[in-house]
């Protein structure tokens, strides 16, 4: 992509009207700030963003993670509604106990809800396809939009009232095989995290309004979370201090070696036992082994795709802009020509621009004729990973002038080597 054509263009400043809050206060979150200064979202109104092509870019990168790791475990993806029948809702009592419900009514006085989860919907349509014991375990998910009627929507996109989400709902015979199925899950959120670049902690917490069991979240230290866990340095141990039994400086009840620290985290990630409500409330069965009726246990699974893209730059971007790992940049190289008064820079950066693509390299390519200084903040900016510089300098040299984002100094090395470098990062 040639950033002389590139939908969006940075900003010095986020606009005045995006830190602020429907009660008219301001917070603009450092997610929101650097994104929207990037050009990677758009913001509509409080806690409704529209993403743009670098915003698209990285969260399909996301995305793309999230399926891999999901289709390895058996997952099967699909589409479900986000507009639903109210008839479902009031038949599991989500449609007058969950407070963020949308609710619309038609011209025709019928009531609809937009979906905030999916377990209203998912169940019925397993139900159709599961009439026996041979039909389980089945893992169905979905990545879209979710919708979210919350009182004070903030930190960015981090809580919004449209987000995305990933969700995934199990069906099991026992509550041995739903276990089983967990820490099967637990393992692959583990990758998706550490794949783009966060690391999370399981995280024991209260079911909430999805469930009366205790639930597990996955939970990422930053100070821009609105969850307190008590986590000890030593060991995995993690817990929501709504749930915690042991309090911060306490000896950690897991390694009976560390002293449990307090911190801040973002949630970026949840998994819930929902047992058998919402076969209960559908009059979902199937046959088991034996010939008899029976209720399967049901899991839900989330990952909020949006909220761990503003989690990364929370976690991962320092004072000059955002810092993206390989796997979610939106592009793997950044090419910046300073072109002399003789026209080589750009014809030598027009040359490695079409040979970076034929070697399938993703390259943002900075053809625009601005300073150099304003090109150079700009690359910090927006946050890929690699920066390459040709100028009248680096072809005296016969070189490329070579930098990583959180690198202070660029080096001057040679076509080979920068072409293996990129691959390495790129594999």
């Amino acid at each position: 992509m040639k950033q002389s054509k590139l939908f969006t263009k940075t900003r010095k400043e986020a606009p005045k009207e995006e830190g602020r809050l429907d009660d008219g206060s301001a917070q603009l979150s450092k997610n929101a700030d650097l994104l929207v200064r990037a050009g990677y979202i758009h913001k509509e109104m409080a806690g409704v963003y529209s993403y743009l092509p670098l915003g698209l870019r990285t969260l399909e990168k996301i995305e793309k993670i999230i399926r891999d790791e999901m289709d390895a475990i058996g997952g099967q993806e699909i589409k479900m509604a986000t507009l639903h029948p109210s008839e479902k809702w009031k038949q599991t009592g989500g449609w007058d106990s969950v407070d963020v419900l949308f609710k619309l009514k038609s011209r025709t006085e019928k009531e609809y809800a937009l979906g905030q989860s999916e377990e209203e919907i998912v169940t019925p349509i397993a139900k159709t396809y599961v009439n026996s014991y041979k039909d389980l375990p089945i893992a169905l998910y979905q990545i879209g939009q979710k919708y979210r009627d919350e009182l004070r929507a903030k930190s960015g996109i981090m809580r919004g009232r449209e987000f995305g989400m990933k969700d995934m709902y199990s069906f099991h015979e026992s509550q041995e095989d739903f276990d089983r199925f967990y820490k099967i899950v637990k393992d692959a959120y583990l990758k998706i995290f550490n794949r783009t670049g966060l690391n999370a902690k399981v995280t024991e917490a209260s079911g909430g309004a999805f469930s009366e069991k205790l639930s597990y979240e996955f939970m990422v230290l930053t100070d821009a979370g609105e969850d307190d866990v008590v986590y000890c340095p030593n060991c995995t141990h993690c817990a929501n201090t709504e749930v915690a039994k042991t309090e911060e400086e306490g000896l950690c009840p897991k390694c009976n070696k560390g002293k449990l620290a307090k911190a801040k985290a973002a949630e970026v990630g949840n998994v819930f036992d929902l047992g058998q409500k919402y076969p209960k409330a559908f009059e979902f069965s199937y046959k088991d082994k034996e010939g008899k009726e029976k209720m399967p246990i049901v899991g839900c699974y989330g990952i909020g795709t949006t909220r761990l893209l503003g989690t990364a730059v929370e976690v991962l971007a320092d004072a000059k802009g955002l810092v993206w790992p390989e796997s979610i940049a939106p592009f793997q190289v950044h090419l910046i020509s300073l072109a002399g008064a003789d026209g080589k820079a750009k014809l030598a950066s027009d040359e490695l621009y079409s040979k970076l693509l034929s070697l399938n390299v993703e390259v943002l390519y900075d053809d625009r004729d601005l300073r150099a200084g304003e090109k150079f903040a700009d690359s910090d900016l927006i946050g890929i990973p690699v920066r390459i510089v040709m100028s009248d300098k680096t072809i005296a040299a016969g070189k490329f002038e070579y930098k990583r984002r959180l690198e202070e100094k660029s080096e001057l090395i040679d076509e080979s080597e920068m072409i293996s470098r990129i691959q390495k990062l790129t594999k």
